[in-house]
């Protein structure tokens, strides 16, 4: 799939518009924001056939003429509303920042996660350490902290995260369970989601979640009240510490939008631990967003994005990998890709890997 070819026609005029929107991006985005959270969004819709001037959204809004003003003014100019005789209007693209699921979860991810740090990046891109973590906590690494977070920033990091995997849990089910196991390692098990997931879908497969201790006690206290408690187990490690051997024994392993968190030599070390943790004719199940492999040229641009989330904020050295580069790792961990299957979910890809 190719995107963002050479633009062949972009007029200098066109390509200095573009920049100006670069430039003013942090306004566009918390103007947007404030559009939606005030309720002026919301009153144009209800309003959608009328329209309706200043006056009448700051009365109903609530919000100060100046206020309404300066904000609808904005919105003119990214092009969420619109004006017809000095009356406001609501566009298509307001209706998706006020409703649509994917843009909300991504708006508050950026907003409660990320916006703050991300002054950091620079730094944090020469220095190759997240230098923005610091304005959430005092951590090594995001995911040492995700169970102290305040709860809004629990929230908008585990809604971002789960929109993306939960969509693709029924087809990756299907996919993965067309291979005979009885055994899954669930490495960076996260919540549990998907431990629970397998375990209901084949009740004769046991899952082992393996992640670091804070997310394993978030993921018991959930799992216990479930059905399936009795055939999930635990494994509690710090996958970065060399020293620490995999669990053995098992005819196949998971991992979920996990090695994307990892350097490409991380990810080596952790499919070499991987390469010894399986039995005989065991596979690797890996499932990614790859930017490569996406249907549309958004969706792209957003996995791009998202990886300087990793860059100042997560780890500092991770990021929404491309296939090839992915998969030039599997290969010197000792794996074959065995099969592709793209498009699961909201594009994700699962790679199929068996020992060589």
């Amino acid at each position: 799939m190719q995107f963002f070819n050479a633009p062949s026609e972009e007029t200098a005029l066109d390509a200095r518009s573009k920049a100006q929107w670069i430039a003013f991006a942090p306004v566009v985005f918390q103007a947007a924001k404030s559009l939606r959270n005030t309720g002026i969004l919301k009153t144009l819709e209800t309003h959608k056939a009328t329209g309706m001037t200043m006056e009448e959204v700051e009365k109903e809004t609530g919000i100060s003429h100046y206020g309404v003003r300066v904000l609808l003014e904005a919105g003119l100019g990214m092009g969420l509303v619109y004006v017809e005789d000095e009356k406001y209007y609501m566009t298509k693209t307001a209706y998706f920042v006020l409703h649509d699921e994917m843009t909300n979860v991504n708006m508050n991810f950026i907003h409660d996660i990320c916006y703050h740090g991300l002054h950091k990046l620079e730094e944090s891109i020469r220095n190759g350490r997240p230098e923005g973590l610091p304005t959430l906590g005092n951590w090594n690494t995001i995911y040492e902290g995700l169970s102290k977070l305040p709860p809004h920033q629990q929230k908008s990091w585990f809604e971002f995260d789960h929109f993306y995997s939960d969509n693709a849990f029924p087809g990756a089910l299907r996919t993965i369970f067309k291979t005979q196991f009885k055994t899954l390692l669930d490495i960076g098990g996260n919540t549990g989601k998907w431990a629970v997931a397998c375990t209901r879908y084949n009740p004769e497969v046991d899952v082992t979640m393996m992640d670091l201790p804070g997310q394993l006690g978030l993921a018991k206290e959930r799992i216990s009240k479930t059905e399936v408690a009795d055939r999930i187990s635990y494994f509690e490690t710090n996958i970065l510490d060399e020293s620490l051997p995999f669990p053995k024994g098992f005819d196949a392993i998971w991992m979920s939008q996990f090695l994307d968190c990892f350097s490409d030599a991380e990810i080596e070390s952790i499919l070499k631990r991987c390469y010894n943790a399986l039995n005989e004719g065991g596979h690797v199940f890996i499932m990614e967003t790859f930017w490569d492999r996406q249907k549309f040229e958004a969706a792209a641009f957003s996995l791009q994005q998202t990886s300087l989330y990793f860059t100042a904020m997560a780890n500092g050295n991770s990021q929404m990998y491309h296939s090839d580069v992915f998969k030039k790792i599997v290969v010197e961990a000792g794996f074959e890709v065995a099969e592709q299957i793209d498009n699961i979910g909201l594009g994700h890809t699962i790679l199929k890997c068996r020992k060589k």
